[in-house]
């Protein structure tokens, strides 16, 4: 009898995930498994771990038993792979530095299969005509959007060896977060009822429910971003906003620096200037839109796409602060901290990215008035 081990890393889920199904085709008996790696762990602020927590506790309930470990991942991996002698590790694909290291690593010592889970088309499936990566959104949505897909895969049954000791999982946290599949498909199913007619129409960006609230389960992989982009095919604006992470993430994964490098030359001069840095931190700039952004993100972990581009641009172009400044800041908080998306859009609104008008400026007055017109956002996320 086989035995196939699954490592979960950013596909907290059991529907429509490749690696699980791969494995569920090819071995009698699978052991899924997670590592707690302190390179990981350490860097996510207390909203990611809880919600991390959540999604773990209900992956092993779907799965009826999940294998966890504390440690380096490659290690701790290989040598669980061994004490059941699973000879295939099956993982998900992902653009991140530490994602390709890992699976170089465990290459060295053991059989690694990557399959395509973490974006709607595989990363680097589409390639422009010169070979590189796609650095202008409008023709990568044109091929993207015609790419064929592929199938669904369904929930496999999942047989554990026996006599393994699984390990501890996290402990449970209190959080404004319920991480997990369960969670994630509740919202999907109420968003597809409730709100995908409306989404992205003439409603003001701002206003409460216009947002689908799915970014953080997409993020953790509890969401199968492929089904969402197959429910939600009937509001190309919705799908257009998936194509945006499937953007950032071909990007990231063929500049791996750019969380932290100009993809082009700055401008202009950015500024020192820690006191009003810290005002935009705290949500104190005087700026009524901006201030209301920042205490949202500070006080939830979350924001509406259209108030993290408002207060981006009013850090780095109104206020010329480095970008690193406010990526860095908005990686401290959001539940749904992607790295891709989080460089790639602050590297957009600086005009260091991939904007075809890099001296594009939001003036947040005009915003304001015309995606909160009635002042409900900011009322909403007020000091007083």
């Amino acid at each position: 009898m086989t035995t196939g081990l699954v490592l979960f890393t950013r596909d907290l889920r059991v529907r429509d995930n490749p690696a699980l199904a791969a494995a569920a085709r090819e071995h009698e008996q699978l052991l899924p498994l997670f590592v707690l790696d302190d390179h990981l762990v350490t860097a996510a602020g207390e909203r990611r771990q809880a919600f991390l927590a959540d999604a773990l506790h209900d992956l092993s309930g779907s799965l009826g038993g999940l294998a966890v470990r504390r440690g380096e991942t490659v290690a701790e991996t290989v040598k669980l792979a061994r004490a059941v002698g699973a000879h295939t590790v099956h993982v998900a694909d992902d653009a991140s530095v530490f994602a390709q290291r890992r699976v170089r690593r465990l290459s060295e010592v053991i059989e690694v299969r990557v399959h395509p889970s973490t974006s709607v088309v595989p990363l680097d499936a589409l390639p422009t005509t010169s070979g590189g990566a796609y650095r202008v959104f409008t023709p990568y949505w044109r091929v993207w959007r015609t790419f064929p897909r592929r199938a669904i895969e369904a929930p496999p049954r999942v047989t554990l060896p026996d006599g393994v000791d699984l390990g501890v999982l996290p402990d449970a946290r209190d959080s404004q977060w319920r991480g997990g599949e369960a969670e994630g498909r509740r919202r999907l199913r109420r968003f597809l009822v409730d709100g995908l007619g409306a989404y992205g129409g003439d409603a003001p960006e701002l206003a409460d429910g216009a947002s689908s609230g799915l970014s953080a389960y997409l993020h953790f992989g509890c969401l199968s971003p492929l089904e969402a982009a197959v429910l939600g095919e009937s509001n190309d604006r919705f799908v257009r906003q998936l194509c945006w992470r499937d953007f950032f993430l071909q990007l990231f994964a063929a500049h791996p620096s750019l969380e932290r490098d100009d993809l082009h030359a700055p401008r202009y001069a950015v500024r020192d200037d820690p006191e009003r840095l810290e005002a935009w931190r705290e949500g104190a700039t005087g700026i009524a839109i901006v201030d209301a952004a920042m205490r949202h993100l500070n006080a939830e972990g979350w924001l509406p796409n259209r108030a993290r581009l408002i207060a981006a641009s009013y850090l780095a172009k109104s206020l010329r602060i480095d970008w690193r400044h406010g990526a860095a800041h908005f990686a401290e908080h959001l539940v749904d901290a992607d790295v891709a998306s989080n460089a790639g859009n602050w590297q957009w609104v600086a005009g260091t990215g991939t904007d075809t008008r890099p001296n594009r400026m939001l003036n947040p007055e005009r915003q304001a008035a015309r995606h909160d017109p009635d002042g409900a956002y900011v009322a909403r996320h007020s000091d007083s």
